[in-house]
């Protein structure tokens, strides 16, 4: 098959098409002609060499796909092959072909077509993990949501709409806040401009945020806390702003507040929130929001897996909003 390999990490020029062995198809798993991936930061990160795959999964580049099931492996049910689908990996969407557990497959939602869906299970299994079965999002809360112009963002924004909560967003320019406003959010905080506690405070009538779904870490984290609401949870996400923060125990013991730094892609396959947990609740209580329209998949641009390289530049940059696809072409 071919696969986007990378020779040593670096800038986006590092990634080539080239020829890499099939993959193994070990029992419980299916084998996937992969129709699309899509890129994550996760995949800008071990590029460089700063996020290596989790033991045993693939080197490949790729945390989602979409595509046709080729071959079962042993002691799958349930599917069959020629079944399209979409899937959550730890690894190996970059390429024509992949092997994935059977747990961590997703029926296409009713009317998203194939390429669109290979945007969605990195994002949606990610927001729904964290911010509805791990911080308990209810109607009526107020959910606060850093980077509300990037895949996670986008996303999170129409869940936390569609669970009847109100949404604060940050985002870096007023063409993204704009767009986060279309999808849902009401609480709109230009973070270049403006201090988003004081901004939110002041929205909330000083109640603060019940659930912060964080993607920056360290540099965020007392000012998480301070916005947070009482009883509130802050779940972190990510560490664009760093890997280390001040953490004020005074302040959160105050609030009975909760912290939570999760990550999916290293979670094992089965167990207590384990992926097959995640992606069975997924499939169940999310998907009909897709299917019925109050949960889209938001895409910025689809490439060709060839021009990887921009695709990933595209999702660095300022201006994307939502996702990058990267189709595989079939030969």
């Amino acid at each position: 098959m071919y696969a986007i390999t990378i020779d040593q990490p670096g800038g986006p020029e590092v990634m080539k098409w080239a020829e890499q062995p099939d993959p193994e198809l070990p029992p419980g798993h299916v084998l996937l002609d992969v129709a699309a991936t899509a890129a994550n930061r996760a995949d800008l990160l071990q590029r460089q060499g700063f996020y290596p795959p989790p033991p045993g999964a693939s080197d490949i580049l790729g945390l989602e796909c979409s595509g046709t099931i080729a071959e079962l492996g042993e002691g799958v049910s349930g599917w069959s092959v020629g079944d399209q689908v979409c899937a959550l990996l730890a690894g190996g969407g970059y390429a024509e072909k992949v092997a994935v557990p059977a747990s961590q497959l997703l029926p296409l939602p009713e009317g998203v077509d194939l390429l669109v869906a290979a945007s969605l299970p990195e994002v949606a299994c990610t927001v729904w993990s964290n911010v509805v079965m791990g911080a308990g999002l209810s109607r009526g809360d107020v959910l606060l949501v850093h980077g509300g112009g990037g895949g996670i963002g986008t996303h999170a924004i129409q869940v936390g709409v569609a669970l009847g909560a109100r949404v604060a967003v940050t985002a870096g320019s007023e063409e993204k806040l704009a767009r986060c406003r279309e999808l849902g959010a009401d609480i709109l905080v230009n973070y270049r401009e403006a201090d988003f506690v004081d901004e939110i405070r002041k929205a909330t009538d000083g109640h603060g945020a019940d659930v912060i779904l964080d993607n920056m870490g360290g540099s965020y984290l007392d000012r998480n806390v301070d916005v947070l609401a009482a009883d509130g949870r802050l779940v972190v996400i990510g560490m664009q702003g760093g890997r280390k923060g001040e953490l004020d125990l005074g302040k959160l013991l105050s609030k009975r507040g909760h912290v939570t730094a999760a990550g999916l892609r290293g979670r094992a396959e089965s167990g207590h929130e384990g992926k097959a947990e995640i992606v069975a609740d997924v499939r169940k209580r999310l998907w009909p929001l897709i299917a019925e329209g109050a949960v889209q998949p938001i895409v910025s641009a689809e490439l060709p897996i060839t021009e990887a390289p921009r695709g990933h530049e595209l999702l660095d940059s300022a201006d994307t909003v939502g996702k990058v696809i990267l189709t595989i072409p079939r030969n």
